[in-house]
């Protein structure tokens, strides 16, 4: 039986999360697919389909499912930058999640748990395990602190202590962000394996996000750039 061909497909919510990425892809091609601009061609001599979701869970499932469907993808990267939970990280250092969670889907009114998907019937979706191992090495090869733990997603820019101390309690996530468990919801239903990769920009209160955004983009940058390096090897 034949296999498909590699193809990663990386997506990013924002232009500072992926712009470093498309600058040093060859061999482009791009079109517009419901709004979303798609770059195909190669990243460090690897098949990749890269794109700019937009912000929120919606624009990113939309995304996603556009990779699939319209480009065949053989594996999904979330990549770009996150607020930070878990105690000790700060500014610059990497979190690779484990599991991805959704922290505002919530039909606890039915007896649900917080969090708990419907139609899957699970809180924490797994990452893949073959990816965040590569992902692991690519980030402690470039000497960045690196955190592997559960990445809190929701249509929330997470400012609050209180907020941020509910996620933490609910589901001991490491980091929080609004992208991350819609493109694990919609990798994992069409069993695309998926990983998340978050560089920390602000301490989950949004304080610091202005000031240190593009640092953290460019650390999410180096360590795509090296982990795509690792799965041409």
């Amino acid at each position: 039986m034949q296999t498909k061909a590699p193809l990663i497909g990386m997506i990013g919510a924002m232009e500072i999360e992926t712009e470093g990425l498309r600058a040093k892809m060859t061999d482009v091609t791009e079109e517009t697919v419901s709004g979303i601009r798609f770059t195909k061609g190669l990243l460090e001599g690897f098949p990749t389909v890269t794109a700019t979701c937009g912000v929120g869970k919606v624009a990113a499932a939309l995304c996603a499912e556009a990779m699939i469907l319209r480009y065949g993808v053989t594996a999904l990267l979330n990549t770009g930058v996150a607020g930070g939970l878990a105690k000790g990280l700060v500014v610059g250092d990497v979190v690779l999640a484990d599991f991805v969670v959704q922290h505002d889907m919530d039909t606890s009114a039915l007896g649900d748990p917080v969090g708990l998907i419907s139609g899957l019937n699970i809180v924490k979706i797994p990452a893949d395990k073959a990816l965040l191992d590569t992902l692991t090495a690519a980030a402690r090869a470039t000497g960045l602190n690196t955190v592997i733990g559960t990445v809190a997603s929701g249509d929330l820019f997470v400012a609050d202590a209180a907020v941020k101390e509910r996620i933490v309690a609910q589901f001991g996530a490491a980091a929080c962000e609004m992208e991350g468990a819609a493109i694990g919801q919609v990798a994992y239903t069409n069993g695309v394996p998926f990983a998340v990769l978050r560089a920390i920009s602000d301490g989950g209160d949004g304080m610091e996000f202005s000031e240190f955004v593009g640092l953290a983009a460019d650390r999410s940058v180096k360590v795509t750039r090296e982990f795509v390096k690792r799965l041409g090897n």
